[in-house]
């Protein structure tokens, strides 16, 4: 990075690193702040901006103004802790480094990384009393979730090699992780979303989370309800029908995340069956909106077990689908997505989803199969709801059900 040179530029950038600082510290005025307000933080930031701005004649400027900055905190920290504050923390001091930093950002022509730390900075100073209340409520099982998708994430990740091996050259240990950090994170948004929502919700809210967490066990906890309460099959129903039609936007989601040219082509007949099958949703419950449900225990979706058994179900299907590709052909490829759809849809999603990507396979059949994976999908849970749940909850998904194959199988015949 090189020191921006010209006048009006620089302008613009001093008035920004102003701003910044004017934001940070009216917030710190308002916190009651003693250590630094609404005087001190911008100056600390057009500090940071002028001595990067001068190093280009001094280069050590920068980090002699950074010694500075921190020299008068640490005597000013210091002198609060003589004078007995009890609550004498370090957050105004760090956030005063941080600024100085964003200023010295700026100097060098980074407007969005300073806007973005200036920013940050600022909302998370304001939000103390929300985060503080968020921290008091993780559980130790929240807290172990979190530390198991870190460990997923930040340990496992980066060692993995990242290069292709195996039969027909398709297994990359280290995109296949990747991916299984992109599906434990999905359900682990679902998870924490569901832990600070409340057990208690509405039937929407229990529908929504049990398809972003996972629809399949949704659908087996509430056709087990239904048949313990037969009170509740028209709520089960509605529940089992949201969470297996929020999949498809689940499955438009992964798509868009890893394969924008496959995400043209599959976003018109996926939405279009989405939205048939939402459409049906929001009518059954706009018909029983009043009625509330208590959402089943959610077990936690970052277990070490469960990542590597995804994994290991990723590549068996990864490995299925090349192989079909190459020996049997699209018909092959057809029986491996019924398979593989019948208790989960994001292994034949990521499969197709990644071979479309990298070109060895047509985008219209990619989508077309995933089509197929989420039919069969349909059809497990039917099958779900009919053993575990009983006459009275399937005969309320019966329309749902036959709905969405009657859908399905028009868009894979009629889609042009």
């Amino acid at each position: 990075m090189t020191v921006i040179e010209e006048p009006l530029l620089a302008a613009r950038q001093l008035g920004v690193a102003l701003g910044l600082g004017l934001l940070v510290g009216l917030q710190r005025e308002r916190a009651a702040s003693r250590m630094a307000g609404i005087r001190t933080f911008p100056m600390v930031t057009v500090f940071g901006f002028l001595c990067a701005f001068l190093s280009g004649a001094t280069p050590w400027l920068t980090a002699a103004g950074l010694l500075a900055v921190s020299a008068l905190l640490v005597v000013g920290h210091l002198s609060r802790v003589r004078a007995g504050e009890a609550s004498a923390g370090l957050t105004t001091e760090a956030a005063a480094v941080t600024m100085y930093a964003a200023g010295a950002a700026l100097a060098v022509g980074e407007t969005w990384l300073a806007v973005c730390v200036g920013g940050g900075v600022a909302v998370l100073l304001h939000l103390k009393p929300q985060m503080q209340a968020l921290a008091t409520r993780i559980g130790e099982d929240d807290f172990r979730a979190i530390m198991q998708f870190a460990l997923i994430t930040l340990v496992i990740l980066p060692v993995l090699p990242n290069e292709t091996m195996g039969p027909y050259e398709v297994l990359n240990p280290f995109k296949i992780w990747l991916l299984v950090v992109l599906i434990v994170g999905l359900s682990l948004a679902g998870y924490v979303a569901y832990q600070f929502l409340g057990e208690s919700g509405g039937t929407l809210l229990a529908g929504i989370l049990g398809g972003v967490i996972s629809s399949t066990a949704t659908t087996v906890s509430f056709a087990r309800r239904a048949r313990a309460e037969p009170q509740l099959a028209g709520m089960a129903a509605l529940v089992i029908a949201i969470a297996s039609t929020v999949v498809f936007g689940r499955v438009l989601l992964i798509i868009a995340a890893l394969s924008p040219a496959l995400f043209a082509v599959a976003w018109p007949p996926l939405t279009v069956m989405g939205a048939g099958l939402g459409g049906y949703c929001g009518a059954h419950y706009w018909m029983n909106r009043r009625r509330a449900t208590e959402l089943p225990r959610r077990g936690n979706p970052s277990e070490l077990k469960s990542a590597l058994f995804f994994a290991f179900l990723f590549a068996i299907v990864l490995l299925a689908v090349a192989a079909a590709r190459a020996h049997l052909g699209t018909g092959g490829l057809y029986a491996v997505s019924v398979l593989s759809g019948l208790t989960d849809m994001d292994a034949i999603t990521l499969s197709t989803t990644d071979l479309a990507r990298e070109g060895r396979l047509d985008p219209d059949l990619a989508w077309r199969l995933i089509l197929v994976a989420g039919l069969a999908n349909l059809v497990f849970k039917a099958g779900v709801v009919v053993v575990v749940g009983g006459l009275q909850v399937m005969y309320r998904s019966a329309f749902y059900f036959a709905l969405a194959l009657v859908a399905g199988l028009a868009l894979l015949f009629l889609w042009p």
